[in-house]
């Protein structure tokens, strides 16, 4: 059973974080700490006592937005250390998605925090834990054991090939895939997180749409809708029905919000000038 410490500079936010942790039964224990100061001394704590000792900790609910030292500065500095423990980002804020996952952390649950999405979250961490009596950080290449038989929802960020050429880890049936983002065509959000598309099939990674937005706009991705982002060279046709604005990315039909109907026309225009 894991052993909890939650993070939240927000009373009332903590409470209700621990509330919900504390119901599950996979939750040896859940206690919390009010800023990143007392977060660091209990786990400096724990690590000075041991995975089998009174104090351990197996993972941290971090809030990111605190006074003083941010979710992301405890994460930094819990980097340096041999067996950390492991770390899920609890927030409000999407935009530090990426950030997230290139400190390992095991998931990101934005706030309002949703009990099932919780349980989900519990469910990483206690397979990741699972694997060993000393918890460790998740390897780069790994991916958690929760979806359903066939799923891939890896929680790392894109990393370039020998090449130089940026791609994402994905995992299917236990086999790691790393899937060149040149390949992807569109992109589809699925709450928290993101599936891929290629041409090839489709990846759910753990990461919201709006944080590939932004990391992938100087790779020619441009938002349709706020369901999709679509590689601007992957458009096949656009259609202009009855004002209603659709594109073609491959046997895929697309719907474009009215608000970037307009944005898409105009660089569709651009790129097909070269």
């Amino acid at each position: 059973m894991l052993r909890v410490l939650a993070v939240d500079d927000e009373k009332p936010a903590l409470e209700e974080l621990l509330y919900l942790l504390r119901a599950d039964s996979r939750i040896r224990s859940a206690e919390g700490a009010t800023d990143a100061t007392e977060a660091l001394r209990r786990i400096g704590r724990a690590l000075d006592a041991g995975p089998d000792g009174e104090d351990a900790i197996d993972v941290v609910f971090l809030d990111i937005h605190m006074a003083g030292l941010t979710g992301l500065d405890v994460a930094r500095l819990l980097a340096g250390f041999a067996r950390p423990p492991l770390i899920v980002f609890v927030t409000a804020h999407e935009g530090f998605a990426v950030q997230a996952f290139d400190l390992k952390a095991v998931d990101y649950v934005l706030k309002p925090v949703r009990r099932e999405r919780l349980a989900e979250a519990v469910r990483r961490v206690r397979d990741l834990a699972g694997a060993s009596r000393e918890p460790q950080r998740p390897d780069a290449t790994a991916a958690p054991a929760h979806v359903q038989p066939g799923a891939a929802v890896p929680a790392v960020p894109a990393v370039p090939n020998s090449g130089g050429a940026e791609q994402i880890p994905v995992e299917l049936g236990g086999v790691t895939r790393f899937v060149p983002v040149d390949d992807i065509t569109y992109v589809e959000a699925q709450g928290d997180y993101a599936r891929l598309h290629t041409a090839a099939g489709s990846h759910l990674v753990r990461i919201p749409l709006s944080a590939l937005e932004e990391r992938w706009a100087s790779r020619g991705f441009v938002r349709i809708h706020r369901s999709h982002l679509v590689a601007l060279g992957r458009i096949d046709e656009l259609r202009l029905d009855a004002g209603t604005t659709t594109v073609r990315v491959g046997d895929a039909e697309l719907a474009v919000s009215r608000r970037h109907a307009r944005q898409l026309r105009d660089l569709l225009l651009r790129h097909a000038r070269g």
